[in-house]
């Protein structure tokens, strides 16, 4: 557990090098951003995040434009239910 500048208690996580390595070779698909669809790039300001709010291995940035460590990506696919501008869309590994 940890605090954020709001100095509220929450628990965070970052990808790390650790005992499984990189983990987006695990991954069978993989997430593909549309900026013309993404709420934070279409703006050009802080405004939605949930991808970054809600991604288990903390790999999606909160930065303009987010951009997504695929070498720690897992595929989960959550960022891409939970975006409400369907700006992301999961696709297959080749």
């Amino acid at each position: 557990m940890g605090t954020r500048d709001c100095q509220h208690i929450c628990g965070e996580s970052s990808p790390a090098i650790g005992e499984a390595g990189k983990t987006g070779e695990w991954r069978d698909s993989f997430p593909v951003i549309d900026p013309e669809k993404c709420v934070v790039a279409r703006q050009n300001k802080p405004a939605c995040f949930l991808c970054w709010l809600y991604c288990p291995d903390a790999v999606v940035t909160k930065t303009i434009p987010i951009q997504i460590n695929m070498e720690y990506c897992k595929g989960c696919g959550i960022c891409a239910e939970i975006c409400p501008a369907d700006a992301i869309t999961m696709v297959r590994e080749q």
